[in-house]
C-alpha cells in the first residue's frame, strides 16, 4: 500500500476543542499503527517547546498507509479533528519514505 502524508492546520485558539477531541482522535490513529499503517504522526507546537502549554499546536501531521488518495482523503475527513473544528483546513499528499 502507498503511504500519504495527511497534513492540517489548526484553527485560532483551537486547543479547548483539541484537549475535548483528542481521545477520539488518537483511538483512529493507533487503530492504524495496530495495523502497522503508520509511519508517524504527532503535532506541530504553536511555540518551539515540547510542551507548548497554552499556545497549543498549529497543526498536525500523520504519515500513513492507505490504499489510494481517495480512502485517505475520506479517512482524514471523518477524523475528529475535523469533525469537531479544531482543524481549519487540511490537505492529504502522497508520501515516498527514503530514510531512514
Amino acid at each position: 500500500m502507498p503511504w500519504y502524508a495527511l497534513i492540517a492546520q489548526d484553527r485560532e485558539n483551537s486547543l479547548p476543542l483539541r484537549k475535548d477531541a483528542r481521545p477520539a482522535h488518537l483511538d483512529r490513529i493507533k487503530a492504524l499503527a495496530a495495523d502497522g499503517r503508520v509511519l508517524l504522526a504527532g503535532p506541530h507546537p504553536a511555540v518551539d517547546s515540547t510542551d507548548p502549554g497554552p499556545a497549543g499546536f498549529s497543526g498536525s501531521l500523520i504519515v500513513a498507509e492507505f490504499e489510494d488518495l481517495e480512502t485517505a482523503t475520506h479517512w482524514f475527513a471523518a477524523d475528529p479533528y475535523v469533525t469537531e473544528g479544531v482543524f481549519e483546513r487540511f490537505e492529504v499528499k502522497p508520501f515516498l519514505p527514503v530514510l531512514p
